[in-house]
This record gives C-alpha cells, structure tokens and sequence, in this order.
C-alpha cells in the first residue's frame, strides 16, 4: 500500500490503476446528486480521472486533483471534457486555485482512509459547499478488506464518526463498498478534557442557611467573637450541598439530609486581593441537634431571630450577603458583591412563632372588627398567611400593627420607596376586588405580601402576576414568597404601566390592583382587564389620593368605591413632577398637581397686602371626617391649586401651620385658600369644632375668598354626610359630546368626569365643564 507521494507517482507512471468506477456506482451518483445548472463538483484524489469525467459527462463542471502529478499526466487525456486538472495536497497546500464560490458535489472515492486528519479535512471540505451541495465518501469497508491492505478501508466506528458531523448521513451499497452521500455540515462540538490544575489562587466557601420551628436562623459566635453562619470549604470530590450538610453537622450538631440543601446562588468578591467565592445553600429541613462533631474553632451557637440580626454587635461580611440573598433587606447596609443567584426549586421552608400566630390573629380581629374585611375568604387570609415573613427586618409588633405600613426600602434621602401597606388598607382593597377562586389578578408595585393575601383567596388555581420596575423589590419578592408564600405569585420586572400582556389570561384580568399612588390610570389596566371586572388604585386628584375601586363597562370605567389613604408615589415612566411657584421668599409654594400652572404675576405683591377673611359658617367635629370636601372643591372650582408653608419660619402672612397646605384658588393676580381654626373647646374630639374659614390677597381676593366660602357652603348643604361623587373614566380623546354631564378633569391618559349632587339639586344637569386640563 503506498503512502507517499513518490510511491503513488511511481505507481501512476508505472501505469498501475486501481479498482474501476462501476455500474452501481454510476447508478447511486445519477440518482442521488444529479447535476443542477451550473453545478461544480470537486473530485478529490482523481487518480488518473475516471470519476472526474464521469461527473464531467453527468453535466458537472469538474475540477479534480491529486498529489501525484504522473496521476494527472494519466488523466488530462480528453481536453475537450469540462475538467480542470490541479495538482494539490489537500491536506497541506493552500487551497486557493479552488473554486472560491464552492461546490455543489464533492467526492472522496477510496481516498478518505488515507487521510490524516479526516476530521479537519471533513469540515475544510464541507465549508465549501454550496446550499443542497453534498459530500459523497466512497470507500472499501475493513470487514471486507485482508488485514495487510486494512489502511485503505474504514470500519464501523469510523463511518459512524463521519456520519455523524452532518445532519443528513445517508448509506449505500456498491459492489462491497459504502457510499456516504453527507449533506448539512453540523457545527463543530466542543471537546471537554482535563487542563493542568493551576495554582490555587482564590477561596470558595460554602454558607449553610437553615432556620427552626419559630422561623430563626442558626447563628455561631467564633473565637474571634464575629457571629457567622455555618459552613467551610468544599472537600475534594463534594457538592455544595453536601458541603453545607456536613459543615452544618460538624460545627453545630444540626443534622440534614443533602436532598434538603439547595444552592441559591453565588457571591463573588475579595479579601487581601484574594479572589473569594461564597456559595450560599438554602437547608430547608433538619432532623435533630447533637452535639458537633468537630467543635474546635467554632463557639458558641445560637438562633436568632430574623429582625434582632441588624442588633448583633459582629457579623462577618460573607455572612451578611448571604443572609440578604436569603432574606434581602433582613440587614442594613451589607457589603456590596456580584452576586449569581441560582434558578433553584427550594421548596418553601416552614416555621413561625407562638407570638407571630397570636399577634396575626389580634391583628386579624382588629381588621374585621374595623369593618375592613368583612368577607370570610379575606378574614381566612389576614390569618394565613404570615405578614411578618415578608417583613422579615422589622419585629413582631411592627409587621402585625393594623395600621402601620412598614418601610422596606429607602431612597438616598432616606425617603421611602417601597412599603409594605397597613394590613386594614390591604384587606380593603383586597375586598374591593370581588375575587374568587381560580381567578388571575394583576398587581402593580410588588413587595409579596399582598399578592400572597390575593394569592389565598383566588386559591390553589388562582394566580397573581406582581410587577415592579425596581430589580431589588423584585428580587425581595421572589424571595420572600420563595421562602414563605404559595407557588402562585409570579413577580416581574417591568413597568407596571405596560401591565402584563404576555400573562394575561384569554379575555383579560380578572381583577387588577394597583399599590402605588397614580396621577393617571394606564390604558394597559383599562385594556388587559376584563369587562365587568373591578381595577383598585390609589388615584391622585389635585395631590388628594382615594384608593378608588372602578368597574369596567366597555372603555368606560365607572368608581364603584372610595377609600381614605395614602401610598408611595409612583417612580416609573408614568411619574409626574408637580409644577410649584415659590412665593413670599420661598416661605409658601403654590402647587398644581393636575393643571398647568397659572400666571402667578404679581402674586408676591398681593401676598404684601391685607388679607380678606370669609367666616364659612361651616363647623366640624375633632374626629369628623371632610374628606369629600376636598374633591368636591378640587373637581368643582376653576383654577383650583394647593397653597403649602414649606419652611420652619413664618412671617404671619397666611396663618397655615408649618409644613402644611391648603386647598387654593387663583385668578387676575390674586389668591384664596382654606383654613380651618378652633371655635369650641371640650375634653373629648366630639366636643370640640372648628370652622373653616377663606382667606383671600389681592384685588380680585375679596372674591374669591367669597367663591371659596360659597363652595364650602353648597358642600356642606347637598354634599356632607352623602359620600362621594359618581365617577366615570372616558379615554383621551373622548369628545365632549360623548362625555357624561359632570365636572371634567383631563388627565394623559383619561377624563375624569365628576358627578356631584349639588349639580342637580337646585339646576339642571351641567354640560360637560373643564375645570383642569393636563400638561
């Protein structure tokens, strides 16, 4: 068998030939890789160029080569066949005289066992053809071939290796020879070995998490009086879990099973320039507490609760990040690292307080008892599910006060931007949803516990959708109701002004919950909710929020409920800028929450002047509630604006308390504004009343005062003691005509007409009436 090039010269000009092309041959190349218009083919190890003129006759423009130039001495006998002779090692030449725009056919006839790198040559060959082109691999088969002539044959294994680089492998029979037709080159694969192990140059810990039956998380104080969790560095050969398990039971004598230890994710930062990697393992059962097996180095043991961790005096900083991936916000101000959580399925982990069980059922009964929770799914639900887990920094008391929102994030202001709400204003809304089982509810603005109130009551086939623009309120939520909550919650990262089309059910929401303070209400929650299903959201009207409960009808929603409150402001896409002047030196600020600011010219003189005082007439109680008088002066009165005391100091001018407002009306350079003062004392709020009195500055103030004083009149006349107004939302754009009679505010997105009863009482219905229009 030759294997260089001198033998196979010597061989072609010695005239030696080789096994001629056959019948079946001819007849599986004519049927399976017939010529197409203008088709190349590429003939690879020609020989003396049978099968070359024979693709040539088949209607192939042919160029074929070999190493052996006495081969194509042999073979360039027939000048006028469209072949183009080219003398090339395949393996080693540059390929360049090749036809650089490919091939439709190229051949390997009893030449590719002896080649050195088949594979290399494989994926060389394959990159040059064309889209259908096709490899044909003609070769003799080593079970049919005498063991000293085995170098020219492939066996089973190595047609089944080049077979298997194409996505099309087809095998024929000719004459005891396979015939490969190949097409659709795969991808190469990756090849995995072992590299030299380098020199150790970083840390990886592993960190075991686990809490006991009453919620709190298995702490030890070391020798070097720093609390740490448990854990220690992986031994050769184990897994993270494994890690976890075994650490835990050596330093603290708590014994787990690795089928309960899950990895959450991984922290990365540095030490004295050391690169350091902590895994944090989430260990959601244990058995029992022993004594640890390898005591030494590891102290005093101790369970803590979750909100008394921020109190320790040492924490080590790779303990605190994995504290704040299980429980993100548990700690203040943890060391910054990259983190790389893990898409885990850990199970939800059980465990509670007596003293949380008591204080969620006192909790509970002070809601209903308030009237805010009157139906039994929502009661079932305040005393389900564990409102002090999704407050896991704050203690006991804090997290069930009834009427405590608790602050879970803090801007660098340290303003709040994310709360848990007051459990009553929770359950309120919660009610205002009509939910049942198996439904699916939109909620804006996450945090975890709400949507799990939800969750409970729309039940095991129910679902929640939660989104947040904010990635760590998001993150906390994840966690949380991974730690404690249903399965049912589902929080995303968004603006929740888009909503959630792509998990909106076939014929939208069932119900959609708003938990933040709006200015406007998104088309997305008029559009993905369902007709004659409700939408509850905290609204702004002139800087005056009601967490308003609106009924779809069509595009029209219509309020169906009001409740008293006040949320976080809206930080997304969405966000409004209230537009202020500054008056007086900056001592007062006139705002226009829901207008265009009005001409202000000449205001700081008018402030410089008397001021008009109006008596209402118009009393109420210490605990009396006048918040329809609000909305009915902010819906009702042309240039309606907010008068605000914004600093410490007061010149005397306006009699406002400090860092308070005032509802304000301004016209023609002049203002008037509401304020109320003590007219009867008493020991209890029943006895005691003030009245409401307008003040008025400048020339048109007198006037206005009067206007201020009338509205608060025609209020307490036909408004008092009746509720609020009805409500309708249109979309923008609706025309006046097609607008219901009413008091209409424009807001971007929506018109909001207001119908009050003074409207009608005494006069005809009132046309459609703009008393502010949007900016």
């Amino acid at each position: 068998m030759f294997t260089t090039q001198d033998e196979w010269n010597r061989g072609y000009a010695e005239g030696r030939r080789y096994r001629p092309l056959n019948d079946d041959e001819r007849s599986l190349l004519a049927g399976q890789v017939p010529a197409p218009s203008a088709g190349r083919a590429l003939d690879v190890g020609c020989g003396a160029g049978e099968l070359a003129l024979h693709l040539a006759s088949m209607g192939y423009t042919v160029d074929a080569l070999d190493w052996a130039d006495s081969a194509l001495t042999a073979a360039d006998t027939h000048p006028e066949a469209s072949v183009r002779w080219l003398q090339l090692n395949i393996e080693r030449d540059n390929l360049k005289p090749l036809d650089p725009g490919g091939y439709d056919l190229i051949t390997l006839r009893m030449v590719y066992a002896f080649m050195r790198d088949r594979t290399r040559l494989t994926r060389t060959l394959g990159q040059r053809l064309r889209k259908n082109g096709a490899l044909v691999v003609i070769t003799p088969l080593a079970a049919t071939t005498p063991a000293e002539r085995r170098g020219i044959a492939l066996d089973e294994d190595e047609i089944a290796h080049l077979m298997s680089m194409w996505d099309q492998a087809q095998r024929f029979a000719a004459n005891g020879m396979a015939v490969l037709v190949l097409r659709g080159l795969k991808k190469a694969a990756v090849q995995i070995t072992h590299a030299p192990c380098p020199q150790p140059s970083s840390v990886t810990g592993v960190h075991a998490v686990v809490t006991d039956t009453d919620g709190r998380v298995l702490l030890s104080r070391s020798v070097q009086q720093v609390w740490d969790l448990p854990g220690g560095l992986a031994a050769p050969g184990e897994g993270f879990e494994q890690t976890a398990v075994r650490a835990l039971a050596e330093q603290t004598g708590v014994a787990a099973d690795p089928v309960d230890a899950h990895v959450l994710g991984l922290l990365l930062d540095a030490q004295d320039g050391v690169p350091r990697t902590s895994v944090v393992v989430r260990i959601t059962a244990h058995t029992r507490q022993g004594e640890p097996l390898k005591p030494d180095g590891f102290g005093h043991v101790d369970w803590r609760p979750l909100h008394a961790l921020r109190r320790l005096d040492r924490l080590s900083a790779t303990s605190a990040r994995a504290l704040d991936m299980v429980w993100p916000g548990v700690l203040p101000y943890v060391p910054s690292a990259h983190a790389y959580p893990v898409d885990s399925t850990c199970p939800p982990v059980s465990g509670e307080s007596p003293e949380a069980i008591e204080r969620r059922e006192q909790m509970t009964a002070r809601v209903i008892a308030g009237g805010w929770a009157p139906s039994l799914p929502v009661q079932q639900a305040l005393r389900s599910v564990p409102r002090h887990r999704y407050t896991p920094e704050s203690p006991l008391r804090t997290a069930y006060h009834s009427n405590l929102a608790v602050v879970t994030e803090h801007d660098e202001r340290a303003r709040a931007t994310s709360s848990v709400s007051a459990a009553w204003l929770q359950a309120d809304m919660v009610e205002h949803l009509h939910l049942a089982e198996g439904m699916t509810v939109f909620e804006g603005g996450s945090g975890g516990y709400n949507a799990e109130l939800i969750a409970d009551v729309v039940g095991p086939t129910g679902r929640v959708i939660s989104v947040d623009l904010a990635s760590y309120v998001v993150r906390r939520t994840r966690r949380l109701t991974a730690e404690a909550g249903s399965g049912r919650v589902t929080a995303v990262l968004g603006s929740a002004t888009a909503g959630a089309v792509e998990h909106m059910p076939r014929g939208g929401f069932d119900a959609s919950v708003i938990t933040y303070n709006c200015w406007d209400i998104a088309r997305a929650w008029r559009d993905q909710l369902a007709d004659g299903r409700y939408l509850v959201l905290p609204l702004e009207v002139h800087d005056y929020t009601r967490a308003i409960t609106f009924q779809k009808h069509g595009q029209v929603l219509r309020a169906v409920g009001f409740t008293f409150c006040g949320f976080i402001r809206d930080r997304g896409p969405a966000a409004r800028a209230v537009p202020a002047v500054d008056l007086a030196d900056g001592e007062l600020q006139l705002r226009f929450p829901d207008g265009i600011p009005a001409n202000t010219a000449g205001l700081d003189d008018a402030l410089a002047g008397p001021r008009h005082e109006v008596a209402t007439g118009v009393t109420v109680a210490g605990n009396e509630s006048f918040e329809t008088l609000q909305l009915f002066l902010a819906t009702t009165l042309p240039g309606f604006c907010r008068l605000a005391r914004n600093r410490d100091r007061d010149s005397g001018i306006t009699a406002l308390p400090k860092r308070s407002d005032a509802a304000a009306i301004t016209a023609d350079g002049s203002l008037a504004y509401l304020t109320h003062a003590l007219v009867q004392d008493g020991p209890t709020p029943e006895q005691r009343r003030s009245e409401f009195l307008a003040h008025g500055f400048g020339p048109a103030g007198p006037a206005l005062a009067e206007q201020l004083a009338a509205a608060v009149g025609r209020w307490d006349l036909y408004e008092r003691g009746h509720g609020y107004p009805e409500l309708e939302v249109h979309p923008a754009g609706t025309s006046d005509a097609d607008l219901p009679a009413g008091h209409v505010l424009d807001k971007t997105h929506s018109r909001l007409v207001w119908t009050w009863r003074s409207d009608t009482a005494d006069a005809a219905a009132v046309r459609p009436e703009k008393v502010s229009t949007h900016d």
